[in-house]
């Protein structure tokens, strides 16, 4: 019962893993050098992945009081998350010093991704019969 509730969790996990692979594929074949980067490309998938899963889990959890409630409650969570990854994003624009321009560009593609995850993922969780 527990791993049928929480098998979206899985799959974000796989999603997640296999995106890191090849966006560091990419910038292994491009020879970007992240080293000058704010935040490595592993913590910010981190950061990503821990946002995600604890809205996940949490809609899940919703998902069993108040099941008509899910779409709205994602979206509240999608918008709380956007100010939180904003204030991780901060320091990124404020940087003159350096040419971030390939390290924004990884930031934003990374947010597209796992909110494509997240929707995607919530999406199969509202078509599931009660």
């Amino acid at each position: 019962m527990f791993l049928k509730n929480y098998k979206l969790i899985l799959h974000l996990f796989i999603l997640a893993f296999a995106s890191y692979i090849i966006h560091k594929g990419v910038f292994l074949i491009f020879k970007i050098n992240d080293q000058n980067f704010y935040y490595s490309l592993e913590i910010l998938y981190l950061i990503f992945l821990f946002f995600s899963t604890l809205l996940l889990v949490l809609t899940v959890r919703f998902k069993k009081d108040k099941f008509d409630s899910i779409g709205m409650f994602f979206m509240l969570g999608t918008f709380i998350q956007m100010f939180v990854y904003y204030f991780v994003l901060r320091p990124i624009l404020s940087d003159k010093i350096h040419n971030i321009r390939v390290e924004k560009f990884s930031f934003f593609i990374t947010f597209i991704l796992f909110l494509l995850f997240q929707t995607l993922l919530t999406v199969r969780l509202l078509n599931e019969k009660r």
